[in-house]
C-alpha cells in the first residue's frame, strides 16, 4: 500500500509517497514533511523579503546563519568548484535582469521594457568577481555576488525529507521534478515519468535522486527577447543553443540538481554523460531524445 501527501511549496508542487500501511505515526511524519518544506522556503527563498537568504543578499554578510543556510551555501560553492563554474549559485542578479524577479507564477509572459544584463567579464567567467566566502559561521558576499539557491534548495529539501520518511518504508519525494528516493518498493523500483517531445519516458528509480534542467518550460519575453531561467555563467544571459533539457540520475536529489545543470551547459553533454557513466535523458533542439550513460 502506498501512502501519499501532496502540497504546494517552493514555487512548485511537492508529492510524497511511502510504501507502507497507513498509521497515525506515518500521517504525522507526512504532515511534518510539509511543515519542513514550508520552513525551508521561508528561510531560503529569494522571493521573500523576510527570508534569511534575502537578508544575506541585502546586508552582504551574515554572522551565525542557520545550519541549513550555511550547509547549503557550502554545498553550492563546492558544486561551483567541482563543475568548473557551470553550476553557479551567484547568478541572482542576472536572473533578475532576465525578468525572473518574482515567483514564476507572477512573471509576466510578455513585458515590453528591456533590462540590461550584468556585463560579462572580458575573456570569460570571472569567479573572483562574484566571490562568496565562508569563515567559520560567517558568510560574506563579494562585489557582484548575490545568492540564488532555488534549484539546489529543492533537491536539498527532498533529500532531507525522504530520509525522515524512510523510517516508515521505502519513500519518494518529488519536488517539482527534483526527486529523492530512499529505496525500492516491495514490488521493485519506482516508475518515474520524464516528459519528452514524443510523450513520456518511464524510468525505474530504486534509490538516489533525479533532476531536470531545461529551457523548454520556464520561458517568457522581455523587450522582444525570448528568455528563460537557465543563465550561462560566462555570458550572464539565458543560455543559448545546446539541449532543450537534461534529466540526470545521481546519488541524491541535490547531486542530480547540480549534475543536470553541469550537463546542460556542456559542449557535448552526451559524450560527457557517457564518459562519466552518468545516466541521463537528453532532449535536443530538434526533439531527438537520447538515453545515455547507462551501462557505461
Amino acid at each position: 500500500m502506498t501512502e501519499r501527501r501532496r502540497f504546494d511549496s517552493m514555487g512548485t508542487w511537492v508529492e510524497c509517497l511511502v510504501d507502507a500501511s497507513p498509521s497515525p505515526a506515518l500521517a504525522a511524519a507526512l504532515a511534518a514533511v510539509e511543515r519542513e518544506f514550508g520552513r525551508l522556503e521561508r528561510m531560503l527563498s529569494r522571493f521573500r523579503a523576510d527570508s534569511e537568504l534575502s537578508r544575506l543578499n541585502r546586508d552582504r554578510f551574515l554572522d551565525d546563519p542557520s545550519d541549513e543556510l550555511l550547509e547549503l551555501t557550502e554545498l553550492a560553492l563546492d558544486a561551483r568548484e567541482s563543475t568548473g563554474g557551470r553550476f553557479d549559485p551567484t547568478l541572482h542578479d542576472a536572473l533578475v535582469a532576465a525578468g525572473y524577479d518574482r515567483t514564476f507564477a507572477e512573471v509576466p509572459q510578455e513585458v515590453l521594457d528591456y533590462r540590461a544584463f550584468p556585463a560579462a567579464p572580458a575573456g570569460g567567467r570571472d569567479a573572483g568577481g562574484r566571490d562568496v566566502r565562508v569563515h567559520g559561521r560567517r558568510i560574506e558576499l563579494g562585489p557582484g555576488a548575490s545568492l540564488d539557491l532555488g534549484g539546489i534548495a529543492k533537491g536539498y529539501a527532498a533529500d532531507r525529507c525522504v530520509a525522515a520518511l524512510a523510517a516508515f518504508g521505502p519513500a519518494l519525494v518529488n519536488a517539482g521534478g527534483d526527486l529523492a528516493v530512499s529505496g525500492p518498493r516491495a514490488e521493485g523500483a519506482w516508475p518515474v515519468g520524464v516528459d519528452v517531445p514524443s510523450g513520456t519516458l518511464t524510468l525505474a528509480l530504486d534509490g538516489g535522486g533525479l533532476a531536470t534542467s531545461g529551457r523548454d518550460r520556464r520561458r517568457w519575453r522581455r523587450g522582444g527577447e525570448e528568455r528563460h531561467h537557465l543563465i550561462d555563467p560566462w555570458t550572464l544571459r539565458p543560455a543559448e543553443n545546446g539541449p532543450l533539457s537534461v534529466t540526470v540520475a545521481a546519488q541524491s536529489a541535490t547531486a542530480a540538481e547540480v549534475a543536470s545543470k553541469q550537463l546542460f551547459l556542456a559542449k557535448d553533454p552526451e559524450h560527457e554523460a557517457q564518459a562519466a557513466g552518468r545516466p541521463a535523458v537528453i532532449v535536443h533542439e530538434n526533439g531527438e531524445t537520447r538515453l545515455v550513460g547507462v551501462g557505461a
